[in-house]
């Protein structure tokens, strides 16, 4: 009878021991699931957030050929006038001049 009620005890154990395994994995799926339903709201959120920005700047950005031209010119004229200054102050100032 010992022998039964051992047996028997283990079973409950092992039975309970598997509940909390299968209660672990439910948790699991349900964080899985709540993970993946807000990978697409961040997703969308940062799409509105895109759009926005290209709205509120709404200007094209030049082309590298144009800023080339437009610094050459800039530094043409400065170097014409003996205005210090040097390469990447023209490029800025180029982007900046064609970008408006």
């Amino acid at each position: 009878m010992a022998a039964k009620k051992k047996s028997i005890t283990k079973k409950v154990a092992a039975k309970k021991v598997s509940k909390k395994a299968v209660s672990k994995k439910v948790a699991s799926k349900k964080v899985a699931k709540k993970a993946a339903k807000k990978v697409p709201a961040k997703k969308a959120a940062a799409k509105k957030v895109a759009k926005k920005a290209t709205k509120k700047a709404g200007k094209k950005t030049p082309s590298k050929a144009a800023i080339t031209a437009k610094a050459l010119e800039i530094y043409l004229k400065r170097k014409s006038s003996g205005e210090p200054g040097d390469d990447m102050s023209d490029w800025l100032q180029a982007e900046k001049a064609l970008s408006k």
